[in-house]
């Protein structure tokens, strides 16, 4: 029952396991994190890989307290995967989980900085040497061979210290020994081309069974050779299979029979003994060639061995090396108490994206963000970022949690055992209430420190007992010691925040000449944001083509202020014949 302890290893998993690999392979494999393993065995890759995590990091995983935590820590190693240089190295990274201890992080922000600027260092020759390298070891299936080879690619291109530090001071001669011998062990034989004898001996081997398994007929070609009497019958067949065989007359003489019931039985014998003793000869070579390669491989053991391990690890620092330098991620400095971030983008948004700084918490950034405040109540425009910025607070702690770089020009982490990413669901009803607060709650009131994500509570209640949730919320954020961004449209309904809380916003600032809404996401400290609708109604004015519809737009226009309205329109109309 020892694979069945597994978190995620069921009955049915378990026996594919036992089938494919045997319980002692499996259970390795598990814990070595090794997910080609166990989908050549048969399991899916997706379970295999949570199976993985959790045996791996079990306890790291509660890190994330609610399931969008969970996505967002998904989205993000799948996107590290995409620039992985061998598929067990996106499978490596897919497995990574947070570190239990800021010495393990510091660690592996060492490895993966230098790797970020090995890879940045390279030139397009460089670059492309290492990717075939390593394409070829992904060809060859990773094997024992494969790696020396690739190691020897890499050596090649030049590539010594920091990231590649681990080849260093090899002896590429011995590895290039070992290589040749590697190629010629196949499995538990030795392949064709390793030695010439042997595979002499193994075709007239060939040669000798497939006669054998065709006796009639060779009696009846001697026959038609005109060989009448027993003796010249004989002596026909010995010629002849010395012809068919390469073999020299007396050879094929000495594995026929002394007596004979009739001619078929002396082929038949002939045949079946001389395939024997070659088949036994090919084998004694066999085992003395690969005794011999073995050797050779023995004699650079301990460096075949090192360099196997080398080149699966350099595959995986490279892989994060590359991720960090595409997206431009720096170093973050664990410590403070909070979370704070000089100039961050959210990985997942694709085109042009605004940084943003932000912090709440205590933390010694130098930054704009107010320092000290355990809660931040971010308000202001639809489609003003709100929820990016909160994404985007969830990918930099995640990331830092995994000892990886983060999306920012500077970043400071305080240490959290739990992050309660809630995203804004508007699904209206006492069930996704009680799930919400189920979900966000019990991480709070926990053991441990925890970082509060919610967008939007709102949402999923009515607006007058929402606010009285959030304030809740807020107050229970300070009492527990944890630190929170709330999103919410309802600050006006707010009690008075507590003393450790503060009110942020973003901003819209008008339309674009193509009257798209034009948004500053850089919150605003201390302020409260402006939804303006009367930049959404302008733009639902312009674009309105039937007629009755714009009247009904113009008349909310006259609602939410219609000379508002008209200033956007006519600013907008301005900006585009400037243009």
């Amino acid at each position: 029952m020892r694979l069945e302890r597994y978190w995620g290893v069921g009955p049915k998993t378990a026996e594919t396991l036992r089938d494919s690999l045997g319980e002692e392979a499996a259970v390795a494999a598990i814990e070595s994190a090794d997910v080609r393993a166990l989908v050549d065995a048969g399991v899916p890759r997706g379970r295999a890989t949570r199976v993985l995590r959790r045996a791996n990091g079990e306890a790291a995983m509660d890190l994330f307290g609610t399931p969008d935590a969970r996505d967002v820590y998904d989205d993000l190693l799948d996107l590290a995967a995409g620039y992985a240089v061998t598929d067990h190295a996106a499978d490596r990274v897919r497995v990574l989980t947070p570190l239990a201890s800021d010495e393990r992080r510091e660690d592996r922000l060492d490895d993966v900085i230098e790797a970020r600027d090995a890879w940045a260092s390279l030139d397009d020759a460089d670059r492309e040497a290492v990717l075939s390298a390593f394409a070829e070891y992904d060809d060859a299936g990773g094997t024992d061979r494969a790696a020396v080879e690739c190691a020897l690619a890499l050596r090649a291109a030049g590539l010594r210290g920091g990231t590649f530090a681990a080849l260093d001071g090899l002896d590429e001669d011995a590895l290039r020994e070992a290589a040749d011998a590697l190629a010629a062990l196949s499995g538990e034989g030795v392949a064709a081309g390793a030695d010439e004898r042997l595979d002499r001996l193994r075709e007239r081997a060939d040669s000798a069974r497939d006669l054998a398994d065709s006796a009639y007929d060779v009696v009846e070609t001697v026959r038609e050779r005109g060989a009448r009497d027993a003796d010249a019958f004989q002596s026909a067949v010995v010629e002849y299979v010395a012809g068919e065989t390469g073999l020299d007359r007396g050879r094929v003489q000495s594995a026929a029979p002394d007596e004979a019931v009739d001619s078929a039985d002396f082929v038949g014998a002939t045949l079946r003994t001389l395939a024997g003793e070659l088949e036994a000869d090919a084998e004694e070579r066999a085992e003395a060639v690969r005794a011999d390669l073995e050797a050779d491989v023995e004699a650079a053991g301990a460096d075949v061995a090192g360099v196997v391990d080398a080149v699966a690890d350099i595959a995986v620092l490279l892989s994060l090396g590359r991720f960090a330098a595409a997206h431009g991620l720096s170093r973050p400095v664990l410590g403070g108490d909070g979370v704070a971030v000089a100039d961050a983008r959210n990985l997942l948004l694709s085109g042009e994206v605004q940084p943003v700084t932000y912090g709440v918490g205590d933390h010694s950034l130098d930054i704009t963000a107010p320092d000290g405040d355990r809660v931040s109540v971010l308000t202001g425009a639809n489609s003003g970022g709100k929820t990016t910025l909160l994404e985007t607070l969830c990918q930099v702690v995640v990331l830092a949690s995994m000892g990886l770089p983060v999306p920012a020009e500077a970043a400071e982490i305080g240490r959290f055992d739990a992050v309660v990413f809630h995203r804004r669901h508007a699904s209206f009803n006492a069930g996704v209430l009680e799930s919400t607060l189920k979900s966000v709650v019990p991480p709070l009131v926990g053991e441990g420190r925890t970082l509060m994500l919610v967008d939007e509570f709102e949402a999923i209640t009515e607006p007058g007992r929402a606010a009285d949730l959030l304030n809740g919320l807020v107050e229970l954020t300070v009492d527990r010691g944890a630190v929170g961004v709330y999103v919410t449209h309802l600050a006006a309904d707010l009690s008075p925040l507590p003393a450790a809380a503060r009110v942020d916003g973003i901003f819209a600032e008008g339309l674009t000449n193509d009257l798209e809404l034009l948004v500053d996401y850089q919150p605003r400290f201390g302020v409260v944001g402006k939804s303006t609708p009367e930049f959404i109604v302008s733009r639902l004015v312009a674009n309105a083509s039937d007629r009755a519809v714009r009247q009904g737009f113009e008349e909310l226009a006259s609602a939410v202020g219609e000379e508002a309205v008209q200033r956007t329109l006519s600013d907008a109309e301005w900006t585009a014949r400037e243009k």
